[in-house]
């Protein structure tokens, strides 16, 4: 069939941002929804519902988010060897909305096995929306910061409208109408995309569209079934947390390797040099997503128990504030910081993407000390202040923002174009062993609580913020420290 428009069309789009952007933006909005209102109630279903004590239910969040990274490596690799970007993510969220339902339909009894099949749609649907949103610009086009900065807000306004919706119906109105709700929107994002994928072009095609229909239809197809037949390997890794370690640490090994391969296979000395500073940057995300992502575990947790419901002048669940604070702020922020670092740019003040990552580990730092502060702001029950767990959340969606959308946008430019998908999908693995991590310092925190009663969870879990407080203020400096380094690694890319 032939294309609607061409890839040049869409590459010379007039204006910050081409239209292709919006329409990936609302498929990614929808998803974001469902994974971020599902992130939000996982460990108060399992502490609440499943009766999981805090910290396993601490490591067996970590497990079901870091597969569900972890899968995004895979997804990524499939799509760029054999299904391409469209069919990838079609999978994906056909196999998501039916892991949803399953959840739906029995909260308790099909938990883990909705759970299997989300993490599997996820891994099919997420890397492949940011890789096509890669190709959108040109290799030496400026505006792909700004670009990546906007899908950014697209993600965020998903995760802030799914955060606080599927909190608010499962703890006040019923569990299945909360996972009822990130089914209805995914299929939302995935009528999205079938209306308007004839606009991203040859954007997203197979690979193998060279090959014959039969071969082609036969490869596809093994993937499909491979995939299917792993959900019950994941159903019983995800339940038992040590088997998900032996997964993980195996699969980051034969990715590392993997990478070290295609990083040979290049041949130019040039193209691995920065291919290999792409990778130093999936390294110090790792670092941070360790960090940053206690607000699905740990945080959500002590927003449960140890924080009153007076935001300002309002009364409002601390639970759907610890979801969507984040996200409200990105909203908020992502569209202004973009445009600011144009600005910069244009006056050649702009800070380069090693110090604006060091600079989001400050940030970070600052963040995990304020969570620490409200220890001193706790009434003699250990109740804290919403006030000041708020405001941590905004210096922590700063220095996400001088992190994230930066992130995915280095990745693109450091990459060669065939190697996308693989170095998107690394990128996500790195959020894997960060979410993996994560959980691991939240299982800790947790066990650090050797009292009953609410004050000694306080103590306990604001302690272990200040612990986390120093982790990513030694990281943000190494970073900064080393950055000379890296940029002559990264050439002529800014």
């Amino acid at each position: 069939m032939k294309q609607e428009i061409t890839l040049e069309e869409i590459q010379n789009f007039e204006g910050k941002y081409p239209k292709q952007l919006w329409y990936l933006f609302f498929v990614e909005m929808w998803e974001r929804f469902c994974f971020y209102g599902m992130r939000g109630v996982l460990t108060i279903f399992m502490v609440d519902q499943l009766f999981l004590k805090e910290d396993h239910a601490n490591l067996q969040y970590g497990a079901i988010q870091a597969f569900v990274y972890a899968f995004t490596f895979i997804g990524g690799i499939f799509a760029d060897k054999v299904l391409g970007f469209k069919k990838s993510l079609f999978f994906g969220a056909i196999v998501m909305i039916l892991g949803n339902l399953l959840i739906a339909i029995a909260p308790h009894d099909l938990f883990y096995y909705g759970i299997a099949f989300s993490i599997i749609g996820t891994g099919f649907f997420k890397p492949n929306v940011s890789s096509m949103v890669g190709e959108l610009y040109k290799e030496e086009d400026g505006r792909r910061d700004a670009g990546y900065g906007m899908f950014y807000a697209g993600i965020n306004v998903g995760g802030l409208l799914g955060g606080a919706l599927c909190v608010y119906l499962g703890k006040y109105y019923s569990w299945q109408l909360c996972f009822l709700s990130a089914a209805v929107v995914m299929f939302l994002g995935l009528i999205t995309f079938l209306f308007t994928k004839k606009y991203l072009g040859p954007i997203g095609d197979s690979p193998l569209l060279n090959l014959e229909a039969g071969k082609r239809k036969i490869r596809e197809f093994a993937v499909y079934g491979l995939s299917l037949l792993s959900i019950p390997l994941i159903y019983i890794m995800v339940k038992n947390t040590d088997f998900t370690d032996y997964f993980m640490y195996t699969i980051g090994i034969v990715a590392v390797l993997y990478f070290v391969y295609e990083l040979y296979k290049l041949g130019d000395i040039k193209l691995q040099k920065k291919l290999f500073a792409a990778f130093l940057f999936v390294f110090f995300y790792l670092l941070f997503n360790a960090i940053y992502e206690q607000s699905g575990g740990s945080l959500s947790l002590f927003a449960k128990d140890n924080l009153d419901d007076k935001l300002l002048f309002f009364s409002i669940d601390p639970n759907i504030i610890n979801n969507s604070s984040n996200t409200f702020f990105v909203v908020v922020l992502s569209p202004l910081i973009g445009l600011l670092w144009i600005w910069m740019g244009k006056r050649k003040i702009e800070p380069n993407t090693l110090i604006k990552f060091g600079i989001g580990f400050l940030f970070l730092a600052a963040s995990f000390y304020i969570f620490y502060l409200t220890r001193f702001f706790a009434d003699s029950k250990g109740i804290a202040s919403l006030n000041v767990f708020t405001f941590a959340y905004l210096i922590t969606t700063i220095g996400e923002l001088c992190l994230g959308p930066i992130g995915m946008s280095i990745i693109t430019k450091l990459s060669p174009k065939r190697l996308f998908g693989m170095m998107m999908g690394l990128w996500f693995l790195a959020a894997a062993f960060g979410q993996l991590f994560a959980g691991k310092l939240g299982a800790e925190i947790s066990r650090s609580n050797t009292g009953g009663s609410l004050v000694s969870k306080l103590q306990s879990y604001t302690e272990g913020y200040y612990e986390l407080a120093l982790y990513s203020l030694i990281a943000g400096v190494i970073l900064i420290a080393i950055s000379p380094l890296i940029k002559k690694l990264m050439q002529e890319v800014k």
